[in-house]
């Protein structure tokens, strides 16, 4: 995994810009450690961090391959998981390599398929090429948007990066937010609007896309998309699909030349991913797998079990990781460390993000880094199988919103007047809903009830997902660490996208058709274990440190934060905090509004460290 930059401009000599390279570069220096270079040509040139994970020697970057007189040069984030096919296949067409690296493979597809080459790719990317006959810049990112990919075109001139801060090094990116991009920070919050990159004229190319750049044009295509098509397999031929699907993309990324371990909490899809490795590790003959789970002090002690969190991770954790033979880590973590770290994911980040589960998502791994540079996650699997609780509860298949903009009311009650008139975020969440909703594939005569469930899952996976593997990306690049989602895998969100509500919670239960799946794989009680999300902080000791740096923050006139909020209703809500809510649990009390005063320092940090120009 790497971090890219590059720069395009069709009127200019850029063999003079190396400076500007390297400082684009140097921004996404914790993305790749291991090796940094920057290619110049006449009206392209890249800059690149390499984080080695296959072919140390062979898989140098930028890349650039000459055939039949012409160049091509590459810069590459992300890992092929079908490599060894397409080279196959690239071989039986005459074509040769100097190396075993996907990066080779990769460019050597585009060079026999141009952009239909996206179509053969299983695997997670974000890169850019320069054709330098034909003086034209194509770049990609995979289906599901797990590898970030941000640009911006001012005439002759498009500048990229793997991240926000990489732009920003650039002298003709200014960090300029309009309305739309407050309304993005303030109304739609950490989920948002895929295609917008919250700095005015700056986008990300959207999951499943491309982009095609030359002097004189510009055009952005979609490639790949979710369809709805009728679900013909039985019971037990749906169940044995998902297993070989989740089996095959578990295995096919394994490969790697450096230590690979896996996240465990203890909840199903953690636990599948784990024990698919683990068992793949014993087949071939390797050490026993190495797993990771994180953990707060004193826990037990402040820890409410409530509808959304059942119960601690801990316990199932050790439980999967004996019955599947893995080495376990358990990673702990108290307040006064995570304190000091309140604002590091913003460096990471670069806008705000999703408070302190940034902050010890990237403790997290930080820790893991010390015996592992690849991990496996199971990332997605709620978004895919349906197993947050808004695929179930009538409040949200009823809702006319986004389902986790329920409480878009309590946003809008810390906004100040000023900043309300100017975003008008209701307006904004149902005009960005409203878009989603056009998107979402039909099967015509489908059920009703079978049709707004297939809304919700669409809208999971293409807008809750992407905060989700935005904030995955970023942490884990923070410290190194490259983390791969197994069920981000596109046939298996395709496949499973279209299996009717009934099977998928076959047996009464949530995800009940990837539980029936992993029969075998884990213990009956881990399999019948209900949803645990990623644990937030319950501890008090985290509520008072973001809740008085907050009430400081109203304190100080030079805070760029002041004329967007209503600064009585956030003493208000500091106040009520000291107390238990009349109408929610203690434990769910103190982690919406220790987030909430997480995410306004968030706010203000962002905008003095960017030196943010509100336009």
């Amino acid at each position: 995994m790497c971090g890219i930059a590059g720069w395009a401009n069709w009127d200019r000599d850029l063999t003079q810009e190396r400076s500007t390279l390297e400082e684009m570069g140097c921004t996404l220096a914790c993305r790749g450690p291991d090796a940094d270079a920057v290619w110049l040509s006449t009206h392209c040139a890249f800059a690149h961090r390499r984080l080695i994970v296959v072919d140390p020697t062979g898989g140098a970057q930028p890349m650039t391959r000459t055939f039949a007189e012409k160049s091509y040069t590459i810069a590459y984030n992300g890992e092929l998981y079908n490599t060894e096919d397409i080279r196959a296949e690239l071989l039986g067409r005459g074509y040769s390599f100097q190396s075993y690296s996907d990066t080779e493979v990769l460019l050597v597809a585009y060079v026999a398929w141009g952009p239909d080459c996206v179509h053969k790719l299983n695997g997670i990317f974000a890169f850019a090429i320069w054709d330098e006959a034909k003086q034209t810049l194509f770049m990609a990112r995979d289906r599901l948007g797990v590898k970030p990919l941000f640009y911006t075109r001012n005439g002759q001139s498009l500048v990229f990066g793997s991240e926000l801060k990489s732009l920003l090094a650039h002298p003709e990116v200014r960090p300029q937010v309009d309305a739309e991009g407050l309304a993005e920070v303030f109304a739609i919050g950490p989920a948002r609007t895929p295609g917008h990159g919250i700095y005015k004229n700056v986008r990300d190319l959207r999951a499943g896309h491309y982009l095609i750049a030359t002097a004189d044009k510009m055009d952005v295509r979609q490639y790949w998309k979710l369809e709805a098509v009728e679900h013909t397999d039985d019971l037990e031929t749906t169940v044995q699909t998902v297993r070989d699907l989740l089996v095959d993309t578990v295995t096919r990324q394994l490969v790697s030349d450096v230590p690979v371990c896996t996240f465990l909490s203890g909840g199903l899809d953690s636990s599948a991913v784990s024990a698919i490795a683990a068992k793949a590790f014993q087949e071939a003959g390797k050490p026993a797998l190495h797993t990771y789970s994180i953990e707060f002090a004193e826990m037990e002690k402040h820890f409410q079990a409530n509808a959304f969190q059942t119960g601690l991770d801990s316990p199932w954790a050790r439980k999967v990781s004996e019955f599947i033979g893995s080495v376990h880590h358990p990673i702990v973590f108290d307040v006064p460390e995570m304190v000091d770290h309140l604002m590091t994911p913003l460096n990471f980040r670069d806008v705000p993000g999703m408070a302190d589960i940034d902050v010890s998502l990237w403790m997290f791994c930080r820790e893991i880094k010390k015996g592992a540079t690849v991990a496996l996650s199971g990332e997605s699997a709620d978004e895919v199988f349906g197993g947050y609780p808004w695929f179930h509860r009538e409040e949200s298949l009823q809702a006319n919103t986004f389902p986790w903009s329920l409480k878009l009311h309590e946003r809008v009650a810390i906004m100040s007047e000023e900043l309300k008139q100017h975003i008008r975020p209701e307006e904004y969440v149902a005009d960005r809903y409203q878009e989603a909703l056009n998107e979402v594939p039909r099967l015509p005569g489908e059920d009703p009830r079978e049709a707004r469930i297939r809304e919700i899952g669409y809208l999971s996976i293409t807008r809750f997902l992407t905060t989700l593997l935005d904030r995955k990306d970023r942490m884990s690049m923070g410290a190194s660490l490259e983390v791969r989602v197994p069920f981000c895998d596109h046939r298996l969100v395709q496949y499973v996208f279209n299996i009717p509500w009934h099977l998928k919670t076959v047996d009464g239960q949530t995800k009940g058709i990837l539980r029936r799946a992993m029969k075998g794989y884990l213990p009956d009680d881990a399999l019948a274990r209900k949803k645990s999300p990623y644990p937030s902080n319950p501890d008090p000791r985290y509520l008072e440190a973001t809740r008085s740096r907050a009430l400081a923050l109203l304190d100080d006139p030079s805070s760029p934060l002041l004329p967007l909020v209503n600064a009585a209703a956030i003493r208000d809500l500091a106040a009520s905090s000291c107390k238990p809510s009349e109408h929610r649990p203690w434990f769910g009390q103190i982690m919406a509004t220790a987030q909430m005063f997480h995410y306004l320092l968030e706010i203000d940090a962002w905008m003095r460290k960017f030196k943010v120009e509100l336009v």
